[in-house]
């Protein structure tokens, strides 16, 4: 009972910080199953099997208010469906102990990669004309962005959103609910290829039912809090917690003196701790500059 309710606050948090950044779901929740020692495949199985009601529910609060660029939905639908099926039927037929490093190897990459994205490219408060980007780059990044969320439970959101953010044409808010939006069918193809490759018999739905209940509950308050709530601390706090647990893994697997894992603990906290403060104090700058931007156009204008 205590695991379920664990596994349904993991789920609640989960999709809270999903739909406000337009990724972490998958990482975070695979994160803690694989901690929890869960064979890879399973956990990826079980994760996509709730993001389709998770999903559904956050992309139905996306389109309600007004998140989601339907002309780029539609272009990342299909490659993405199609990785994401790929990536399932060949994690299925990979032994979980032999994979279960390297797909935590996977997910600490992209734990440094999204505290990079927001603490030095991220701008919360962009806003730019009306362009998506064209077919020819979403087929590749649909297709390689699907084939890494299913092969490491993650990697939808942390591969697409920050390649829509670098292009011109699509508002943060824009981009968030659009990618969010279309982890649905994301979902549901990694969801049929771990189906046909594992079988129902290996997934255990008390854990999906409990994410689901858990997922289903944040995800209209995500999809408002993608307005509210600033965006670039939460993702340095999210990818900071990503690398943390992802290196635990790793160190249980390849660190043979366990005197050296208290100092590596000790480097990654102390680094997300200058990430978080170097974020905070950056709002705080970014916030003062824009004030002092405001009141020169206001004096020219009294000139």
């Amino acid at each position: 009972m205590k695991k379920l309710i664990v596994l349904a606050i993991v789920g609640f948090l989960a999709q809270l910080i999903d739909g406000a950044l337009g990724m972490a779901y998958g990482i975070s929740s695979t994160t803690l199953l694989l901690a929890f020692g869960i064979a890879p495949a399973v956990a990826s199985a079980t994760i996509h099997l709730s993001e389709v009601a998770t999903t559904a529910a956050s992309g139905i609060a996306h389109f309600k208010f007004g998140n989601v660029d339907k002309r780029m939905l539609y272009r990342l639908i299909i490659p993405g469906s199609i990785g994401a099926f790929a990536g399932a039927c060949c994690l299925s037929h990979l032994p979980g102990e032999i994979v279960r490093p390297y797909i935590s190897a996977f997910l600490l990459l992209l734990g440094f990669y999204v505290v990079f994205r927001f603490l030095f490219k991220f701008k919360n408060s962009e806003t730019k004309e009306a362009r998506t980007i064209s077919v020819k780059q979403s087929i590749p990044l649909g297709l390689v962005a699907g084939f890494a969320d299913a092969t490491g439970g993650g990697g939808w959101g942390p591969i697409a959103t920050p390649v829509l953010l670098s292009k011109k044409g699509m508002t943060a808010r824009k981009v968030v609910g659009t990618v969010d939006t279309s982890e649905f069918a994301i979902a549901v193809s990694a969801t049929l290829g771990f189906l046909i490759s594992l079988g129902w018999g290996k997934i255990n739905f008390l854990w999906v039912g409990a994410l689901v209940m858990g997922g289903i509950i944040a995800a209209p308050i995500a999809a408002w809090l993608v307005r509210k709530v600033p965006a670039q601390l939460m993702g340095i706090l999210v990818g900071g917690f990503i690398i943390l647990i992802n290196a635990r893994t790793m160190l249980n697997f390849w660190v043979i003196n366990e005197s050296y894992t208290a100092p590596i603990y000790g480097t990654i906290l102390l680094g997300w701790a200058i990430a978080v403060f170097a974020g905070v104090r950056k709002m705080k700058a970014d916030k003062i500059n824009k004030k002092e931007r405001r009141a020169l156009i206001s004096n020219i204008g009294r000139n």
